[in-house]
């Protein structure tokens, strides 16, 4: 039998009616053939047209995987590693290439970033951590609770000497199973979990590095962590310091894997070496740029994204060096008499806030407009009915003096700052605007090691222009608790009261949020009544980033560092896909 005689025979599909279309169709003049052929053509595009929009109805835009992004930084890397980084470079890479218990969220609130839950016990002494099950180093080593412990009884080694120490004072670290670990406390203290970001060390690599060898391993510079970036490559200077890290995105990162696949962190020497670079588009992206420099920038098409800094500035009156500033009245007078917005413009170009009190601000406020002049004739008069109803009157030279039974106290003190740019113009404004309400003061500029160990420890000023660091966990019993008065306390205001301490007290030992917001309220009150410093304002941290980049989030920002604390939710690339599969 031949192949043929069983190969089955194809049958032939016709649409109904065809032939007979095509038939008229063949039938049709020229014209009529050139009518038909447009008007199909239009129902054919709108048609397509019309399908289109349908679709793109159910389509959202959604991030994707790729695209590349190069940063440019200050400094050298010398200790990329969570338990010794000091310096900004240090800390931004340390950021990338590791990953804590818990981390930071876009709205500021810890997540669980290497930890899937933990717990906290009712006397808010025990912190109960379980891992991810599936979670690994970037050399494919999974993450168990020993690493923890490793992580944080190095950090603890007094030979070590880590800056993180501190916030491991007096903790206790216990392994319950492979995925549990234990934190026990000596006394209550809200602020700890924070101290969970830490980036965990993996023992394998680090365990045969004693104390000593510690700060010389090659790890510190070819780190291995389990961040949402690894490190692919690292160039180096003609004397063989690291220059430039190329960062590729880790698959196994346990949040997910960072959207943008390539990042380079390039390092200079200075802040005008970075500057060129950006001007001349080797870098896409920079911060913590000066303000002063901020107005020979183009944006170049880039973002500009400014965020508060939890730092705040102020003047800390020590009444006990300066008797003339124990009466309230002057300290009232002299809150009343600056003009805040005009510092921020001519000292910081803008790029800051006012404040008028102990706490950053959570938010950008554009609204910096320098008062008129009417509006500072009004604030300078009411400064100087404050003075002048407590019994002040102004001397022959204009500046403000009291007399008390056989004593004359004259309206003069002195300002104490650190040789830096901006404490210097501040405090020459400051000088100014006080002059102009009748107050002689004295402008004392020392260099920074100078002022911090032989001006602010010893107590030494009559008042500091300083700013102080507010940590993420806004624990501000070190800056105002009586207990904190002296050396090496940070109360520099010299502060005391009872009701502040009380308030400052409960707020270490409460987790309740309401709580800890209604001592707040407290604390500001006494502080606001009592007027112990004139906060002045609170940088912007500025943040220049291509425009190409999205969903950039920059949460709370404690150091610089933070602004990577979501970087695995930027993106570059994006893709479209129908409504139902956005979240699958």
């Amino acid at each position: 039998m031949n192949p043929e005689e069983i190969t089955p025979k194809k049958r032939l599909w016709r649409l109904p009616f065809s032939e007979k279309v095509l038939d008229i169709i063949e039938n049709f003049s020229l014209t009529e053939k050139v009518i038909f052929f447009s008007l199909a053509a239009i129902l054919a595009i709108s048609s397509i047209s019309l399908l289109w929009q349908v679709n793109k109805l159910f389509l959202v835009e959604v991030p994707g995987y790729g695209g590349e992004l190069t940063e440019g930084v200050v400094g050298l890397p010398r200790f990329v590693n969570p338990l010794l980084a000091i310096s900004d470079i240090d800390k931004d890479l340390t950021n990338l290439v590791y990953a804590g218990l818990l981390r930071v969220g876009e709205d500021g609130k810890l997540i669980e970033d290497l930890a899937e839950t933990y717990s906290i016990s009712d006397d808010n002494l025990n912190y109960t951590f379980t891992l991810k099950d599936d979670i690994y180093f970037h050399d494919g080593v999974k993450v168990t609770a020993d690493d923890v412990v490793f992580t944080i009884t190095l950090a603890s080694e007094p030979g070590l000497k880590s800056p993180r120490a501190t916030n491991w004072d007096g903790v206790k670290v216990t392994k319950i199973d492979e995925r549990t670990v234990e934190f026990s406390l000596k006394q209550p203290y809200s602020p700890f979990i924070q101290s969970t970001t830490l980036g965990i060390l993996p023992k394998h690599i680090w365990k045969s590095a004693s104390i000593e060898e510690f700060p010389f391993s090659q790890f510190n510079i070819k780190p291995i962590g389990a961040g949402p970036y690894k490190v692919d490559s690292i160039a180096y200077t003609g004397s063989g310091l690291p220059s430039e890290y190329r960062l590729v995105s880790f698959d196994k990162y346990s949040p997910g894997k960072a959207y943008i696949t390539n990042l380079t962190i390039k390092s200079y020497k200075s802040e005008e070496e970075a500057l060129t670079a950006y001007k001349d588009g080797r870098i896409e992206s920079l911060h913590n740029i000066r303000a002063e420099n901020m107005a020979s920038i183009q944006k170049n098409n880039n973002s500009i994204i400014l965020y508060p800094l939890p730092r705040v500035f102020g003047i800390f009156f020590n009444q006990n060096n300066a008797p003339v500033l124990a009466h309230k009245e002057v300290r009232a007078a002299l809150n009343i008499a600056i003009d805040r917005e005009e510092i921020i413009d001519q000292v910081l170009g803008g790029y800051g806030q006012a404040i008028d009190g102990p706490l950053p601000p959570k938010e950008v406020s554009l609204n910096t407009e320098v008062a008129t002049d009417e509006e500072k004739m009004e604030r300078l008069q009411a400064a100087e009915k404050i003075l002048i109803d407590a019994g002040w009157k102004k001397n022959e030279s204009g500046i403000f003096e009291k007399k008390e039974k056989s004593q004359t106290t004259r309206l003069s003190f002195s300002i104490s700052t650190g040789d830096v740019k901006e404490l210097k113009e501040t405090a020459m404004l400051l000088q100014k605007q006080w002059l102009a309400l009748g107050a002689f003061v004295e402008v004392k500029i020392f260099e920074i090691g100078d002022l911090n160990q032989n001006i602010i420890r010893a107590r030494k000023y009559d008042s500091l222009l300083f700013g102080e660091i507010i940590g993420r966990e806004m624990d501000l019993y070190p800056f105002w608790h009586s207990s904190q008065r002296n050396d090496p306390g940070l109360n520099i205001a010299m502060y005391t009261n009872l009701k502040a301490d009380k308030a400052l007290e409960n707020m270490r030992v409460t987790t309740d949020l309401a709580k800890q917001k209604s001592y707040f309220e407290q604390l500001a009150t006494e502080i606001k009544k009592d007027i112990p410093a004139v906060f002045t304002y609170s940088p912007y941290f500025i943040y220049l980033i291509p425009e190409k980049v999205k969903n950039v989030s920059l949460g709370t920002l404690n150091t610089a560092s933070d602004r990577f604390n979501n970087i695995h939710k930027w993106h570059i690339e994006t893709n479209f896909v129908w409504k139902i599969f956005a979240n699958n």
